[in-house]
């Protein structure tokens, strides 16, 4: 694979090292002289010297033979913007952007930059799986499918306290795919009991969260 990295800060340089060492073909752009002289001195002829949101230096680079195209400068505009152009204007089918401000991921989105990668939403959700009362947590959305996972926590006296998945009601297009406890996990089937406490996983379809939640809280939450 050709990759095309544009940024060689420490999330750049690090992950052209790593695709050298696995060895695909790579080329870093950076638009720092200071910090290019610095990538250079390890990745030589691998990194070159100029600003990635100009088209002469992609061109330079090789982005009509990229097979991969990955933004992770430090200004969300101009990966934005260098992954729209390595897609619109030289068919580069799979571009990564870095998304620093999770703020701006929606801006990803509407311009159809997929992925593009928050690592601040990234620990976030680290956060909200590792805290157990934090209440629904998005493990994993594929927006072009039209699916998501999620992982809820039962609550005592909620409708699925004691229940078994068959008899949950569950609207179409959601499905339990796991049950975490203390004594470890399990995958369920229609006569598994769902207890309070219990981590449960399910995979739905966009737009069904609010409908699916409410069968974990409580009534007295649902109806606060």
């Amino acid at each position: 694979m050709y990759a095309l990295v544009v940024g060689a800060g420490k999330v750049g340089w690090n992950l052209a090292r790593e695709l050298i060492e696995k060895g695909h073909e790579i080329t870093i752009v950076e638009s720092s002289q200071r910090r290019y002289a610095t990538v250079e001195e390890e990745l030589e002829h691998a990194v070159q010297y100029g600003d990635g949101s100009e088209l002469w230096v992609l061109e330079r680079a090789g982005i009509e033979r990229a097979d991969m195209v990955i933004a992770v400068t430090g200004d969300d505009e101009d990966n934005l913007l260098i992954c729209q152009v390595a897609r619109e204007k030289y068919g580069v089918e799979r571009v990564i952007a870095r998304c620093n401000n999770p703020r701006n991921l929606a801006h990803f989105d509407l311009l159809g930059v997929k992925p593009a990668v928050s690592a601040t939403d990234l620990i976030l959700r680290l956060i909200e799986h590792e805290v157990p009362k934090y209440g629904l947590v998005h493990l994993l959305d594929l927006p072009q499918e039209r699916l998501e996972i999620i992982e809820l926590e039962v609550a005592t006296g909620s409708a699925a306290d004691g229940r078994m998945v068959k008899d949950l009601g569950l609207p179409d297009g959601s499905l339990v795919i796991s049950i975490l406890r203390e004594e470890g996990g399990l995958v369920p089937g229609g006569d598994s009991v769902i207890e309070a406490g219990d981590q449960v996983l399910l995979v739905l379809d966009m737009g069904l969260e609010a409908e699916v939640t409410r069968r974990f809280v409580p009534a007295t939450s649902e109806a606060a």
